[in-house]
C-alpha cells in the first residue's frame, strides 16, 4: 500500500518527536511491505520566520494533497513573551484547522500497567481508565468575535455555535460510543451558558437515533472534579472547544506524562495526527524530549487513517514493551537510568 503523508515537524521538540515517529513508521512500512511518501511542510514560529506566516497557502496545498498529516508541535517563547506580536505560531494551528475542516479532536486516556504508580493520583483511583474525548476545533470562543472597549481597558471573547456544528461533533461521538462500551457523556455548563444549552438539547434530540447509547450530561466543573477522582466512571465524552482545551490537559495527566499521550483531529478532507503535549522549547535541541506520544499517534494514522489495524497494534505493543523494560526518556525515569529521544525511537525501530 502507498501512503502519502504530510510530515510537519513544526517547533521546539517537534522536529525531534516527529524523526522518531518517521523511523518508526518506516520499520512499519518495511516489515508489512508499504511505501510511505513524506511530503515535508513548513508550520509554526518556524513557518513565520521563513515564509511570514504560521500556516502558508504551500503547507495547505501539501496537507490538501497527502491522505494523512503527521504534526509535531506548534509555540515559541520570543511569542509568547511579546503580548503585541501580530502574527502568532497558535494562529497557524487555528488556520489549519478551519481551512482543512478539523472538526474533531480525538483524544484518548488511558493507563499503562508498567507505569501506574508513576502516575499523581492514587493507582486505585486510575486503574482501568481508557476514555475519550472528543473535542470540538473549529468553532466556539477561540473562532469567536472578540475584541477590545473602553480604550482597551475591556476585552471580549464571545462564543458561537450553531446546531450543525454540534450534530456533526456529537456524531462522532455516538459513533465512538457505539464501537466501546456504549456510554457517552455530553460536558456543558448549561445552567449558565446560551451555547451550552444549545449543546444539550441537539444532543437530547439525537438520542433517539441511537437508542442503544446511555447518554448523561454533566456541567464541566463537575467533570473536571469527577476526572480526579474516579476517570474510569468516563468512557466518551463530548464537548466545545474551550472546556476541551481545558480537560484534555487535566486528564493526560493520568497516565503519569503528557509525553504518552496520541490525538487525532478528523476533518471531511484528511485528518492530522498529533501528540497532545506543546513545543516545549526547554528542551528543545537537548534530545531529551519524550517521543512515545508521537509514535502513538503514528499509531492512530496507521490504524484511522488507512485502516492498516496490525501495523498500529505492532506500534503499541513495542511502545508498552519499552515502558515494561524502562527504555524510557528522563521524564519518566524517576532518577534511574534514562534514554534519550533517539535512543528509545532506535530501540523501537530494532523491535520491530
Amino acid at each position: 500500500m502507498e501512503l502519502n503523508i504530510a510530515l510537519l515537524h513544526g517547533d521546539g521538540i517537534g522536529p525531534e518527536v516527529i524523526d522518531q515517529a518517521v523511523k518508526v513508521s518506516n520499520a512499519i512500512a518495511q516489515k508489512f511491505n508499504h511505501k510511505i511518501n513524506w511530503n515535508p511542510a513548513l508550520t509554526g514560529a518556524d513557518a513565520i520566520d521563513k515564509a511570514g506566516d504560521p500556516y502558508p497557502d504551500k503547507t495547505h496545498e501539501i496537507c490538501l494533497k497527502s491522505d494523512a498529516i503527521l504534526f509535531g508541535a506548534i509555540g515559541h517563547p520570543k511569542y509568547d513573551n511579546d503580548p503585541g506580536a501580530k502574527i502568532r505560531p497558535e494562529q497557524g494551528l487555528l488556520k489549519m484547522r478551519k481551512k482543512l475542516g478539523l472538526f474533531a479532536n480525538i483524544r484518548p486516556t488511558f493507563t499503562f500497567p508498567s507505569l501506574i504508580n508513576k502516575s499523581p493520583l492514587k493507582k486505585e483511583r486510575i486503574e482501568g481508565t481508557d476514555l475519550i474525548f472528543v473535542r470540538e476545533l473549529t468553532s466556539g470562543i477561540y473562532f469567536g468575535e472578540s475584541g477590545r472597549k473602553d480604550r482597551g481597558n475591556i476585552a471580549f471573547d464571545t462564543c458561537t455555535y450553531s446546531r450543525k456544528e454540534i450534530i456533526r461533533l456529537a456524531k462522532k461521538g455516538f459513533e465512538l460510543a457505539m464501537k466501546r462500551s456504549k456510554k457517552l457523556c455530553c460536558v456543558d455548563k448549561a445552567n449558565v451558558l446560551e451555547s451550552s444549552r444549545l449543546w444539550r438539547e441537539t444532543v437530547q434530540s439525537m438520542e433517539k437515533d441511537y437508542p442503544k447509547v446511555n447518554v448523561s450530561y454533566e456541567f464541566v466543573d463537575a467533570v473536571a472534579m469527577r476526572l480526579i477522582q474516579w476517570p474510569n466512571s468516563y468512557d466518551v465524552l463530548i464537548t466545545n472547544n474551550l472546556f476541551g482545551d481545558i480537560l484534555t490537559d487535566e486528564a493526560s495527566v493520568i497516565s503519569g506524562s503528557m509525553g504518552l499521550m496520541p490525538s487525532a483531529s478528523i476533518g471531511n478532507k484528511t485528518s492530522l495526527f498529533e501528540p497532545i503535549h506543546g513545543s516545549y522549547p526547554e528542551a528543545a535541541g537537548k534530545n531529551i524530549a519524550n517521543p512515545l506520544a508521537t509514535i502513538l499517534s503514528a499509531a492512530m494514522m496507521f490504524e484511522d487513517a488507512f485502516a492498516l489495524k496490525k501495523e498500529a497494534q505492532l506500534i503499541r505493543n513495542i511502545v508498552n514493551k519499552s515502558l515494561k523494560a524502562m527504555i524510557v526518556t528522563e521524564d519518566l525515569s524517576n532518577g534511574e537510568k534514562s534514554y534519550s529521544t533517539s535512543e528509545v525511537g532506535d530501540w523501537l525501530v530494532n523491535q520491530i
